[in-house]
């Protein structure tokens, strides 16, 4: 089974979004999801994510808790996906070059950051779309 890691800044917004919609999807994944930075370690998904996922009627773990990518996870996963460019560059500075074949980002345009936004909605829809083509890739 391949094990596959959204990954986000704080990984309260967008990669637990991703890890809970893709899971929504299919069961023939190992799916996680992480942070680059540990500015929300230990914090849960947050409130706007949870919103959006129940109005989706999309199970989410309200126990998940921010968690920094670490140095074990870049050789445990297959497949690492950053949500955003800086994401994706973030996951290289991070990692020892053997693993950068692994990193890619979420998709062709960067999926904004909702915490700054504010639209959950829109990130939601980018992010639906998103899985939908990375399980069509990794199914």
């Amino acid at each position: 089974m391949k094990k596959v890691c959204f990954v986000c800044l704080g990984n309260i917004c967008r990669s637990p979004m991703a890890e809970f919609v893709m899971k929504s999807l299919t069961d023939e994944l190992e799916i996680e999801s992480r942070a680059t930075s540990g500015w929300e370690h230990g914090h849960p998904i947050h409130e706007g994510t949870q919103g959006i996922l129940k109005q989706y009627g999309i199970a989410y773990d309200v126990k998940k808790d921010s968690t920094k990518m670490s140095s074990d996870d870049f050789e445990y996963f297959d497949v690492i996906i950053g949500m955003d460019a800086s994401n994706v560059e973030n996951l290289k500075a991070m990692s020892d070059p053997k693993y950068h074949n692994k990193i890619v980002q979420f998709a062709e345009e960067s999926v904004p950051d909702p915490w700054y936004t504010g639209d959950f909605e829109d990130t939601y829809q980018r992010v639906l779309s998103g899985c939908q083509e990375w399980v069509k890739k990794l199914t």
